[in-house]
């Protein structure tokens, strides 16, 4: 076994887009990479390059201390890590297949069974952006686990221990991703609105860019008043905000732009007012989005 870190022995199984750039991003960095795929011609290119292909995934996964499996799913993770489980003894599986907390949860006790140590990640980044330092990977599991591969996934991106619970990674995945779909769908809402008065994205957009920063101020405020359950309203009420988003409504209308977006969030906004919320900050929103307060 290589026990030197800074240029660890890895096998990466699956190559798909995300699979071959988190191979790439190894083999730049000097790990001697072993690399399965079902369709060999995959590894092809990453052979080229000094990547070892293997024709099973024994023998991939006998080649490694540490194993990144990285497949379209988890019913293809266990496709092709079940026949071979036994061949997992004493190796470190990194799973950074897409799914929910409950299957990480699963997946770890399973590879437990199998005298594997089990660390469950999320990448969030596009295949274009493995490699980075500024790219978020998020893993839980085991911190020990973590601590002694940390130079080894250091290569894909920033790696943040989240927990030692496996599934909060896939969690925090699914909550963010949340967050960059409300945000981008927020502001292509925007753009459409000015657009109708010919203004361009190009022009309009480095100035939704200074206002989610300021915007991001305000979530460090929020964020001790949600951990307490008190949001005092004494920047903007949530009765503020929904007579404000009437402003947005009347001129997307006005300029035949879809408001389904914003009604949404006016619907919301009122449902929160309506439980009382009314005077509370924006943040009082939440008693609405979470579960019941027993569940707390």
């Amino acid at each position: 076994m290589n026990t030197d870190h800074g240029h660890q022995a890895v096998t990466v199984v699956g190559l798909g887009s995300m699979g071959s750039a988190l191979a790439s991003a190894l083999l730049d960095r000097g790990h001697p990479t072993t690399v399965w795929n079902r369709s060999a011609d995959k590894a092809r290119p990453l052979a080229d390059r000094g990547a070892r292909p293997a024709a099973t995934p024994r023998e991939a996964i006998a080649a490694s201390p540490l194993v990144l499996a990285c497949v379209l799913d988890y019913d293809a993770l266990h496709t092709v890590l079940a026949p071979v489980a036994e061949s997992l003894a004493g190796k470190v599986l990194v799973n950074l297949t897409s799914g929910s907390p409950e299957q990480a949860d699963e997946m770890a006790g399973w590879a437990r069974s199998h005298g594997a140590d089990y660390l469950d990640g999320a990448i969030m980044t596009t295949p274009p952006g493995v490699g980075s330092p500024e790219m978020m990977f998020l893993y839980s599991g085991p911190r020990a686990v973590f601590e002694a591969h940390r130079p080894t996934l250091a290569a894909l991106g920033d790696p943040l221990h989240l927990s030692e619970e496996p599934g909060l990674a896939s969690l925090y995945d699914a909550a963010l991703l949340g967050l960059m779909w409300s945000t981008m769908a927020g502001w292509l809402h925007g753009t459409a609105l000015v657009g109708a008065e010919k203004t361009p994205a190009t022009a309009f957009t480095p100035i939704a860019i200074r206002w989610l920063i300021a915007v991001a101020g305000f979530l460090t405020t929020y964020a001790p008043q949600v951990d307490a359950g008190r949001y005092p309203g004494d920047d903007a009420t949530i009765d503020v905000q929904i007579a404000a988003i009437e402003h947005l409504l009347h001129a997307a209308a006005s300029r035949g732009v879809d408001n389904a977006l914003p009604e949404l969030l006016k619907s919301t906004m009122e449902r929160a007012s309506a439980a009382g919320h009314g005077p509370d900050s924006f943040a009082g929103v939440i008693e609405v989005l979470r579960g019941p307060a027993d569940d707390r």
